[in-house]
């Protein structure tokens, strides 16, 4: 946990710069924040995890290892060489098919964003959150930070974040966002934490 706390830390306080008293990168002052009484009140949302991972959509269910499971972490155990991820990579896409040759085929044909915020309300939420950019780097919006990777220049050639965003509050929802503080993939990340977090997370 320790190694995102400072990238955290950055965001938090870029977007609470006119707070009096500023957090402090050290969790007894995190703590200090107050929880919005909308959140309190609200008790159940929906979180969805949906990108280029959709796409293979695989995980080893029979794994001891929790984190193993998920799915959305395909592009990381393909890169550390996880066997039962290589393995039906393989078998089932063929080894000259990489992660990235996923994103074509992320097209979102069936995405209605009017009909999912519907069923959300119906189900009872009060609150959405989608994971905007997961591990992979793969943005949902039309990143000019991520010009080459997002949803807008392939796959769906649709700003998936900004189309269920106003059908979530359309249907009088509240609307959040994960967005992965880390990238796999990008060398930034792996090189230069500090100009990772200037000239990418914070713009």
């Amino acid at each position: 946990m320790k190694r995102y706390l400072v990238p955290c830390v950055l965001i938090a306080c870029a977007a609470l710069a006119l707070c009096a008293e500023p957090y402090k990168a050290e969790w007894e002052s995190l703590d200090k924040r107050p929880v919005p009484q909308w959140w309190r009140d609200a008790k159940f949302g929906i979180f969805i995890h949906w990108g280029v991972y959709a796409v293979p959509a695989y995980a080893p269910t029979d794994a001891a290892n929790i984190s193993v499971k998920y799915s959305e972490w395909y592009d990381n155990r393909m890169r550390s060489n996880h066997a039962a991820f290589t393995n039906f990579h393989d078998r089932t896409h063929g080894a000259n098919v990489t992660y990235a040759d996923f994103a074509t085929q992320f097209r979102a044909e069936h995405f209605d964003p009017a009909q999912w915020a519907d069923l959300f309300k119906k189900s009872g939420a009060r609150y959405v959150v989608l994971t905007s950019k997961h591990h992979d780097g793969f943005a949902l919006w039309p990143s000019a930070y991520s010009p080459r990777w997002n949803a807008q220049v392939l796959g769906p050639h649709r700003d998936l974040a900004g189309e269920l965003t106003a059908a979530v509050k359309q249907a009088g929802l509240r609307m959040g966002f994960y967005y992965s503080l880390l990238e796999w993939g990008n060398p930034l990340y792996k090189e230069n934490i500090g100009r990772w977090v200037a000239e990418m997370n914070l713009p």
